[in-house]
C-alpha cells in the first residue's frame, strides 16, 4: 500500500511539469520525451541485469509487450494532446474512467472477481470526478449555480479534446489489463523497459509523422521533459507496474483515480491555484471510494485465505 501512495504522489505531478513544458513543446513531443528518457535511463539497468530473461522471451510475451505499449503510447499521445482542444476538468474526468473500462472487461479476460463493495466504490469515485469537474467548469453567480451550455461540450475543438480523452481512457485500461497478465511471470525492469521502449519507439514516429522537431526550446523545458521521465514515469508508473503483480488490474486503476486529488494539493503549493469548496468536496469523495475499494481487496484477500 505504501508503493501505491509513492505513485500516487509521483504521477500527480505529471499534470504540472506538463503545463510547464506546454508553454513551447507540441503535446506529442513531450509524450515522446518522457518515454524516451525513461528507457534510457532504464534500458542500461536491465540489460546488464536481466539479459538472460530478455533473451528468452516468448514470441507471445513479445507480443503482450508491444501491444502494451501501444496502448500506453496513444494513451499519452491523446490524454497530453486532449489538454490542447478542451478543459482540463473535462479531460480529467473523461480520462480517469479508465477504471469502468478496466471493471467490465477484466473478468472476461483474467478471470477476477470484482466484490459488490468495489462496485459501490468505483460509482462513488467516478461521482467524486464529476463533482470536481462541476466546481472546476461552473461558478456560483447571484442566480444560483451556473454551468456552460452542453452544446460547448459536444461541438468544435472541445468535443475533439474529449474524444482524444475517451481515446486516453481506454488505451490506459488495455496497458494495466495486459500488465496484469504479463507482470506474472516478468521480473519489473525487463517489464517497464519492454513497455516504455516501444511506446517510446510508436510516439516517436508519431512526432516524425506529423512533422514537430525536438529541437529549438529554452533550456527549462528539456529539464521538464526529464522530470517527467524520473518522478512520474520511472518512479510512478514503474511502481503501478510493480503493484500489477500483487494486485487485480481493477483496484490499481482505481487508485490512480487520486491522480487529480494529487494534482490539486501540488498545485496550491507550487502554481497557487486554491481549490474550491466544491472542488474539496469531490476531492474527499473520490478518497472515500479508493478506501472503500482497498477494504474490498482486504475482504477478498482474507476470504482467499480462508478458502
Amino acid at each position: 500500500m505504501l508503493g501505491i501512495v509513492l505513485a500516487l504522489f509521483a504521477v500527480s505531478t505529471a499534470s504540472i511539469f506538463i503545463r510547464f513544458a506546454q508553454k513551447e513543446a507540441p503535446s506529442l513531443v513531450i509524450a515522446a520525451a518522457r518515454l524516451t528518457l525513461a528507457t534510457l535511463v532504464l534500458g542500461p539497468i536491465a540489460i546488464s541485469t536481466q539479459w538472460r530473461e530478455i533473451r528468452s522471451l516468448s514470441k507471445n510475451r513479445i507480443f503482450l509487450l508491444c501491444l502494451s505499449g501501444i496502448f500506453l503510447a496513444f494513451h499519452f499521445a491523446s490524454w497530453i494532446s486532449s489538454l490542447e482542444y478542451t478543459k482540463v476538468a473535462s479531460s480529467a474526468v473523461l480520462v480517469s474512467t479508465a477504471p469502468l473500462w478496466v471493471a467490465l472487461i477484466s473478468p472476461l479476460f483474467l478471470h477476477e472477481k470484482i466484490l459488490p463493495i468495489v462496485w459501490i466504490g468505483l460509482g462513488i469515485t467516478l461521482s467524486g470526478l464529476v463533482i470536481v469537474s462541476l466546481g472546476q467548469a461552473c461558478q456560483w453567480s447571484e442566480v444560483g449555480f451556473i454551468c456552460p451550455p452542453i452544446e460547448t461540450y459536444i461541438s468544435g475543438r472541445a468535443f475533439t479534446g474529449n474524444i482524444l480523452a475517451l481515446i486516453g481512457a481506454f488505451c490506459v485500461a488495455g496497458y494495466l489489463l495486459i500488465g496484469r497478465s504479463v507482470r506474472s511471470t516478468l521480473s519489473l525492469i525487463t517489464y517497464t523497459t519492454s513497455v516504455y521502449g516501444i511506446a517510446a519507439i510508436v510516439l516517436n514516429l508519431l512526432v516524425v509523422i506529423s512533422g514537430e522537431v525536438y529541437s529549438g526550446y529554452s533550456p527549462q523545458i528539456y529539464i521538464w521533459f526529464l522530470a517527467l521521465a524520473i518522478i512520474p514515469q520511472i518512479i510512478g508508473h514503474s511502481t503501478y507496474n510493480w503493484a500489477l503483480r500483487y494486485l487485480p488490474a481493477v483496484y490499481v486503476s482505481i487508485v490512480l483515480l487520486g491522480e487529480p486529488v494529487g494534482s490539486g494539493i501540488l498545485a496550491f503549493f507550487i502554481l497557487l491555484e486554491a481549490p474550491a469548496l466544491i472542488e474539496i468536496v469531490g476531492g474527499i469523495v473520490i478518497l472515500l471510494g479508493i478506501f472503500m475499494v482497498s477494504r474490498g481487496r482486504e475482504v477478498q484477500a482474507n476470504e482467499t485465505t480462508r478458502s
